[in-house]
């Protein structure tokens, strides 16, 4: 993890860099729908997303958010897009069956018929639907929304794998991810390189290096991208005369920061356990999310950041009122990761998509696919114009080594033994060396 301009800046617990909204419009359609048998039900009605199937996606991903930072949750510093893990991972169980394909919506928190306890159900199509609406709504330009907002996702598959090709359809169709052959075998740090490539072009070459040497090798059989970039403006900006050198108080001692300054109209709450403030970004769609737990309070960043909760978030956001707030908020740069995620993920839950027991048969006929590594990485940059956020997440799908058959050939010279089982005594030896 590196952090430039001052050490400790992001123990404040800047929470929510991109609030994804929670009523995201509805657009796109399925494909035909995918059979289990993995081919393409040409004559079936396609599957669209409503705008409640994509609210109950929206809903679903802050849990998965909340429950990431509970499991990564310490007293260093930490940035990570739960927006880029979760479409990553949504390509992914597209393409999972049975008890693997549960197991991954469970954990992402998916509003699917296989998921139980939930009280309304959308089918597995339908949650593609949804993602690939959700993606729709949340890219933004600055000429149409006033920031930027930019997703990518891509596939990178072994060349001669036979992938189905309803799975690449499914994820063409509604996540934008487009195919791109590799050739992990004789080439995996070629390829490695190649995606790395494209994650930065992706993110404004602000994220480097997402998959670190040994990422992929040769029994690589998929890797799967998401990159997320964004750039926007604060409505209220901070006059950069009026920033100061000033003190923080981090986890591991007093630092000297860059302090922003400005007296302004901001939507706000405090009670005797947190500070809430939100500052909009121009456009008024996304904003920053800042939860300052109180000096001395019952909760400190710990514990308040282990008991976050969903609902908890939204009661402190509807009691926001708008009024006039003096803010000192610190300038800071920061890069997080590369981190594999998948001991986070099987943590949470995901057991199966990482071993022997990985059902990816919508992906594949051969059943030799499981989950390695879930590589994610992200940048964060706070000034006095507003911020630029980048984050990417990479799946790598594995081919179970396959055992060479064992052959033995007593067709030359050798020696043997005969010996007492049970106490290992050789009662008889002998060698071969030449038969008539």
């Amino acid at each position: 993890m590196k952090v430039t301009k001052s050490r400790g800046v992001v123990s404040l617990l800047v929470f929510a860099v991109l609030a994804v909204p929670m009523t995201a419009g509805c657009g796109g359609e399925e494909p035909a729908a995918v059979s289990e048998a993995g081919g393409a039900a040409g004559n079936e009605a396609t599957v669209e997303a409503s705008r409640e199937d994509v609210a109950a996606l929206a809903e679903g991903g802050n849990e998965f958010a909340f429950d990431l930072y509970a499991e990564l949750a310490g007293d260093g510093n930490l940035f990570f897009s739960p927006y880029s893990i979760s479409t990553a991972l949504a390509m992914t169980a597209a393409g999972a069956r049975g008890n693997t394909e549960r197991e991954m919506a469970t954990v992402l928190h998916f509003p699917t018929e296989d998921v139980a306890g939930k009280a309304s159900f959308i089918s597995r199509e339908r949650v593609v639907a949804s993602f690939g609406s959700l993606q729709e709504d949340l890219v933004a330009s600055r000429e149409t929304r006033g920031y930027e907002l930019h997703i990518a996702n891509s596939l990178w598959g072994q060349e001669g794998y036979p992938f189905k090709e309803s799975f690449l359809d499914l994820v063409a169709e509604h996540f934008g991810g487009g195919f791109n052959v590799a050739d992990f075998v004789r080439n995996a740090e070629v390829e490695r390189v190649r995606i790395n490539a494209w994650v930065e072009e992706a993110t404004r070459e602000k994220i480097e290096d997402l998959i670190p040497p040994g990422g992929v090798d040769s029994l690589t059989a998929l890797v799967l991208t998401n990159a997320v970039y964004f750039k926007g403006q604060w409505v209220s900006r901070f006059d950069e005369k009026s920033t100061r050198d000033a003190a923080f108080h981090g986890t591991r001692g007093d630092a000297t920061v860059p302090m922003m300054y400005q007296k302004a109209d901001f939507q706000y709450f405090e009670d005797d356990v947190v500070q809430v403030l939100e500052m909009p970004y121009v456009g008024e769609d996304v904003s920053m999310l800042v939860l300052l737990p109180r000096v001395g309070g019952p909760r400190s960043l710990e514990v308040l950041g282990a008991s976050l909760t969903s609902e908890m978030l939204s009661d402190w956001s509807g009691r926001l009122r708008e009024q006039d707030v003096k803010v000192y908020f610190p300038r800071f740069e920061m890069t997080w990761g590369s981190e594999d995620f998948s001991r986070v993920l099987a943590a949470l839950g995901i057991r199966d998509a990482f071993g022997e027991r990985a059902d990816f048969s919508g992906m594949s006929d051969l059943g030799d696919l499981f989950v390695g590594p879930v590589f994610h990485k992200a940048f964060v940059a706070v000034n006095e114009e507003g911020t630029e956020a980048a984050a990417a997440t990479a799946v790598v799908m594995k081919r179970l080594a396959i055992q060479e058959e064992t052959i033995f050939r007593a067709d030359h010279p050798f020696l043997f033994v005969i010996r007492d089982d049970a106490t290992g005594s050789i009662l008889f030896m002998g060698r071969v060396a030449d038969l008539d």
